[in-house]
């Protein structure tokens, strides 16, 4: 599956350079106390630095949360294709690896942040949402292929619809209110999505009941 057109713009500033130092520390504050609480005014103190200078490289604070999807997205991205890329990698290493990439890189974010950019940056929040619209599928994709080449994931599945029935799943579980009614984490999201995705609700008496079942309607719809 070829990468599509991406949505990232930005590029990786050095960490010592001014643009770096006021990304990390944008991204740091953003992460522990939201979004309506990062000022420049602020940011330029811990800094130490001039307010004129965070200007010069981020014209708002609207450009910089920007900036920081931006950072972070293509930082996911970059990391998540080595992962996939890997060819000493097994399929479950990829999915544990993937897992634990997005696990750490949103531990600190919490249904209070996302709800804060809802709320007073929705055009940065789009962004997030873009993001995941176009990475999902993009990893989950190649994952399950990946899966089916080496013979564990069935043949049969249909990577496609696979692909969407977890974009969508994912979509409506990361959302605030949704995190907020289950009291997870997205790393917690994530790991329970996939042991439910991968191993399903049945015991194997329930799966061969079911398939039973399927057979007997099968009979009944063809007869």
């Amino acid at each position: 599956m070829s990468a599509p057109a991406s949505t990232f713009t930005a590029s990786l500033p050095p960490d010592d350079s001014p643009a770096g130092r006021i990304l990390r520390a944008a991204h740091q504050h953003l992460f522990s106390f939201g979004y309506s609480t990062l000022t420049m005014d602020a940011l330029a103190h811990d800094l130490g630095m001039s307010k004129k200078t965070l200007y010069v490289h981020f014209p708002s604070k609207d450009a910089l949360a920007s900036a920081i999807v931006d950072f972070l997205g293509k930082s996911l991205r970059t990391r998540m294709d080595a992962v996939l890329s890997d060819p000493a990698q097994t399929f479950i290493q990829k999915l544990c690896g993937i897992v634990d990439i997005i696990g750490g890189t949103m531990a600190k974010a919490s249904p209070a942040m996302f709800r804060d950019l809802q709320r007073f940056a929705p055009e940065v929040y789009r962004k997030i949402e873009d993001i995941r619209q176009e990475t999902i599928p993009y990893v989950f994709g190649r994952l399950i292929r990946a899966g089916i080449a080496e013979g564990i994931v069935c043949s049969d599945i249909d990577p496609a619809f696979a692909t969407e029935f977890w974009l969508q799943a994912i979509r409506g579980l990361v959302q605030p209110e949704v995190l907020e009614r289950t009291q997870l984490t997205v790393r917690q999201t994530l790991e329970k999505a996939i042991n439910l995705f991968l191993a399903g609700v049945l015991s194997p008496a329930g799966r061969k009941l079911y398939d039973n079942h399927l057979a007997t309607c099968e009979k009944h719809t063809t007869a």
